[in-house]
């Protein structure tokens, strides 16, 4: 785990990560990779994890350990996951300096 966050995890996605894991009785790591596919060429997956794998990257917020595989952070360096609330609904959102476009449904984008 580097000092400097590769990856980081907003109060407000650090917040609903861990209810979310308290509720499922499950760790507070929370995993976020990237998949070929969705309507722009990549897209992100979440989900809580049980362990950190040994090439993972890893950083903590409020109790809260975001993590990335190697494969994904070359997609992600730089990016910001934060959970929002809106009219339209909640959901977790990744803010990608690296994304050369995204798409409407926020979970997907092209490099």
């Amino acid at each position: 785990m580097s000092e400097t966050p590769q990856v980081e995890l907003t109060p407000a996605a650090a917040a609903r990560v861990a209810a979310i894991a308290s509720r499922q009785r499950k760790p507070a790591i929370f995993r976020l990779a990237v998949d070929g596919g969705g309507c722009a060429g990549f897209q992100y997956r979440f989900g809580l994890a049980e362990k950190i794998e040994a090439d993972d990257a890893a950083t903590t917020r409020d109790g809260v350990t975001l993590v990335v595989d190697e494969v994904s952070l070359d997609l992600v360096r730089g990016s910001a996951v934060d959970f929002v609330e809106s009219l339209g609904g909640a959901s977790f959102q990744v803010t990608n300096p690296n994304a050369a476009s995204g798409c409407g449904c926020g979970t997907s984008f092209s490099i």
